[in-house]
């Protein structure tokens, strides 16, 4: 099958180590595109939660996937996130075509593009971060028990729900902190003049055009979203932003032909499992 050509792929708070990051599903979307740039903004590996040894191998299948990129030359930018904060110290490391940066200011066609996590807006994170972790792996908790939900009801033949949505539905301060999480990336960015400000963190996929709250200005937010829920990522080609979502309709078959190719080329070219357990001692 043909691999979907695209400018710049951004994806964010993937989640791999944890139960309620869907490897498999992104493994696909990854598998079906051929981007020119590849934008991983923060939260891809949860080091947080590394210690109960959750690695399946799909989880490594997506980061030999996201290397292949890197050693067929696509530029791959990773920006750290605050469950993969330890990686901060590694900070201006890169490996060919792979950047880990915090951030990274782009010229898009014309169009300065700011793009950050996010999570240096989040109070909790600031001030509380004991009390952001164990949100974490509460939050997590609550993603495990969902899944069983689930297959119990795909095998009763009754549709899915998610827990977690049906929760943030009920507190209007959700809405508050997305609102408020939005309109200070939107100002910023129109202070420091950027056409764009692209950010993960909150787990909303999101584009639209945000007015500055002093009226001096607009810019375009984007939010890539997240591979736990919704399942999304930002695409740009063509010079036109679009969000992308997953869905099982559109990936009928799941190719795993040149799996063990992509493993083998891979280990001739640099040690996977060596670099990851190097971020991990680093992170411990």
């Amino acid at each position: 099958m043909a691999k979907r050509e695209v400018d710049i792929v951004i994806i964010s708070d993937v989640h791999l180590g944890t139960y309620g990051c869907h490897a498999k599903e992104l493994l696909k979307y990854l598998k079906s595109i051929k981007p020119k740039m590849l934008i991983l903004n923060g939260d891809i590996i949860d080091i947080w939660q590394f210690s109960k040894s959750y690695w399946p191998e799909t989880h490594m299948k997506v980061v030999r996937r996201i290397l292949k990129f890197v050693t067929e030359g696509i530029p791959v930018y990773y920006l750290t996130g605050n469950h993969d904060e330890m990686l901060r110290k590694f900070t201006d490391f890169d490996l060919g075509t792979f950047q880990l940066l915090n951030k990274v200011v782009l010229n898009i066609d014309g169009k300065k593009a700011w793009i950050f996590h996010g999570d240096v807006f989040d109070v909790t994170m600031q001030h509380s971060k004991w009390l952001a972790k164990l949100g974490a792996v509460g939050y997590d908790t609550l993603i495990l028990i969902n899944s069983l939900t689930n297959w119990l009801l795909t095998a009763m033949g009754r549709p899915k729900m998610s827990f977690s949505q049906k929760v943030k539905a009920k507190f209007k301060d959700a809405v508050k902190f997305i609102n408020a999480f939005e309109q200070t990336a939107a100002d910023l960015a129109v202070e420091k003049e950027y056409s764009y400000v692209i950010c993960g963190h909150i787990h909303h996929a999101e584009i639209r055009e945000i007015q500055s709250t002093e009226q001096t200005g607009s810019v375009l937010y984007l939010n890539s979203g997240d591979w736990v829920e919704s399942l999304t990522a930002l695409e740009y080609h063509d010079k036109d932003w679009k969000v992308f979502t997953y869905t099982p309709e559109a990936f009928h078959a799941d190719n795993d032909d040149d799996d063990t190719t992509d493993a083998e080329d891979l280990d001739a070219k640099l040690d996977v499992n060596k670099l990851l357990e190097r971020f991990k001692q680093e992170a411990g």
